[in-house]
């Protein structure tokens, strides 16, 4: 009869044992679990955004975006500034190069209502190698760029604070701001026709 009785205390442990890790034991392991994260974000990291430059792709005669990672921090006080800045700098892929002629500086950079208001220095159009695939696509890595930014429909560009400026070869004028084209966006030679219609008009 003892040994029924120990037999029986035995099983009971067992069961008791058995219902304590499945219930208690293991669920606190299965939630350990869940709220560690296999790789720990950093606070950098959670700051950086994607934003897309546009620079031209000599092998497909065309702009082409490139994104880049940068904090949010760097966006915060005058995005329009530092988004130029980066276009000034030039590609980081090989494939692809600079639309900004060298020496351009952005004297400002301000939104009024959906308007982009560029000022940029002489640089920009004297120091520019001309021909109008390349000044269309000066102007269109600029506006593809910033039309990225949900505020932005349009970029007015000015010239040491001057409007209605022009390319050397007056080809390209800057009277009206720029917008975004919707079809074949990246393609120059339709961007270059769209302002070379537009200008004639004009005259």
């Amino acid at each position: 009869m003892n040994k029924k009785i120990i037999f029986i205390i035995i099983v009971i442990l067992i069961i008791g044992i058995g219902v304590w890790y499945f219930l208690f034991y293991n669920k606190n392991q299965n939630s350990v679990n869940e709220i560690i994260p296999e790789e720990e974000i950093s606070e950098e990291q959670m700051r950086q955004t994607i934003v897309s430059l546009y620079f031209y792709n000599e092998n497909t005669k065309s702009l082409t975006p490139e994104g880049r990672l940068i904090d949010v921090k760097e966006l915060v006080e005058n995005p329009y500034l530092k988004l130029m800045e980066m276009l000034i700098a030039g590609p980081q892929n090989q494939n692809l190069t600079k639309t900004i002629p060298d020496g351009t500086k952005v004297n400002k950079a301000e939104l009024k209502g959906d308007v982009l208001y560029l000022d940029l220095s002489k640089e920009f159009v004297e120091n520019h190698v001309g021909g109008e695939e390349k000044e269309s696509s000066t102007i269109y890595s600029i506006v593809n760029t910033m039309t990225n930014l949900t505020e932005v429909n349009s970029v007015k560009i000015l010239i040491d604070g001057e409007e209605n400026k022009a390319f050397k070869d007056n080809k390209i004028k800057f009277d009206d701001p720029f917008v975004l084209i919707k079809e074949d966006e990246t393609n120059v030679n339709n961007t270059e026709n769209s302002n070379i219609e537009k200008n004639e008009e004009k005259e």
